[in-house]
């Protein structure tokens, strides 16, 4: 256009845009390991060059301009660690928005588990070995990361254990060892490899201590009202990008509320009436908008065996949550459903209490969610063509 002192159109078709428009993972990671000679780490060493674009085009929360990359410890007992992410502007579109991107924990991810190969290689162990030895044990939790997360739980020699219980590791090595040595020979030009990864994610972006956006927190919150009838609408702040959060929704408040989820109307992302919400990505909707629900349906629930209570004229210490409404303890005969309870609360409140059956909750969460996991990958690679076979994938 430039060029020409004309205007220029271009329309892209949706895989360009994805692999082209919105990058992600243009980092040049270096990681540095200190360990004993028998495997025991005792420190980290990260630099980061992360590539962000012309400008930050996703909802990373102000406090991180460069992600959650100090997960880069991962599922290791680091005593110590240092970590240094110089995020640079660049004339290429804007990063960190591609398809999946993770807050930047996949790099951090792909960083640490490179690294532990590499580690592996040089003290002559067995990968899987390796890391099991410097897991984070089952009773360290709730773990204190050297870079100052607090991992609230985990299991990893269980998942890893399982693992390679599952594909039967040891026999894979094994054979693996015999194939080496038969194209050593020349008996065979197929190589075979056994790829082995563990990963800890940081997700669920909501406590206000860890996360805003230009200042505005990022926790969530719900509204659900049921109507004299029993029925229920709900409202969130989230909204579903197709993952079916409806139907999860409708299953939290039946759970909580004992109304058939057919009966709940779900209404998300709606301007005109939604609540406060940050939105949907980074696997934060269920820990913080789910959890903003279950708590909405809560304050009804204790609102509904106040109501109760006056129905069956007792104390409403002397109810029970039952499946779908309350019965009186060591009397299960003398029982109200969510749904007499509802009619009641519109039509015979008891004195003093406020008619309707309604509640608003806003969740700011204490804390971030840890998943984790492990995955091993067989693969056969013909080393005159490079065809490459997936014998087997394991999570």
């Amino acid at each position: 256009s430039m060029v020409t002192g004309r205007p220029v159109k271009w329309v892209e078709d949706r895989m360009e845009n994805l692999s082209t428009t919105s990058f992600a993972r243009d980092y040049h990671m270096t990681a540095e390991i200190a360990a004993t000679k028998d495997g025991r780490v005792t420190g980290l060493r990260v630099h980061v060059l992360a590539d962000h674009g012309a400008f930050d085009a996703c909802a990373d929360p102000s406090k991180w301009p460069a992600g959650f990359f100090n997960i880069v410890t991962g599922s290791y007992d680091f005593p110590v660690a240092h970590l240094a992410v110089d995020g640079v502007y660049t004339n290429k579109a804007p990063g960190g928005v591609a398809y999946r991107c993770s807050f930047r924990v996949t790099e951090a991810a792909y960083c640490i588990e490179r690294a532990m190969d590499i580690l592996a290689q040089k003290l002559g162990m067995d990968p899987a070995d390796l890391r099991m030895k410097n897991f984070i044990r089952r009773e360290q939790f709730p773990y204190h990361s050297a870079l100052g997360w607090e991992y609230d739980s985990g299991d990893y020699h269980l998942a890893m254990q399982k693992a390679m219980d599952a594909i039967g590791y040891p026999a894979l090595r094994a054979e693996q060892k015999a194939k080496q040595e038969a194209f050593k020979r020349g008996e065979t030009r197929e190589i075979m490899g056994i790829g082995v990864t563990f990963f800890t994610e940081i997700v669920g972006a909501g406590p206000s201590k860890n996360c805003d956006i230009l200042g505005v927190s990022m926790f969530d919150s719900a509204e659900i009202r049921i109507h004299p009838t029993g029925s229920i609408i709900a409202r969130m702040g989230s909204k579903s990008q197709g993952q079916g959060h409806e139907t999860t929704w409708a299953q939290i408040i039946a759970t909580e509320l004992g109304i058939p989820a057919d009966d709940i109307m779900i209404e998300e992302g709606n301007t005109d009436t939604a609540p406060y919400g940050l939105g949907t990505y980074g696997s934060r909707s269920t820990p913080v908008a789910g959890a903003a629900i279950a708590l909405c349906a809560r304050k009804i629930r204790a609102k509904a065996q106040m109501i109760a209570a006056h129905m069956l004229e007792v104390s409403e210490y002397d109810l029970e949550w039952d499946v779908d409404g309350f019965r009186v303890k060591g009397n299960p005969e003398q029982a109200k459903t969510m749904k007499e309870i509802a009619w009641a609360a519109y039509n015979a409140p008891p004195p003093g209490l406020e008619p309707g059956l309604e509640a608003v909750n806003y969740y700011d969460p204490p804390n971030m969610t840890y998943p984790f996991g492990a995955y091993f990958c067989v693969m056969d690679i013909d080393v005159d063509t490079g065809v490459a076979k997936i014998r087997r994938f394991y999570a």
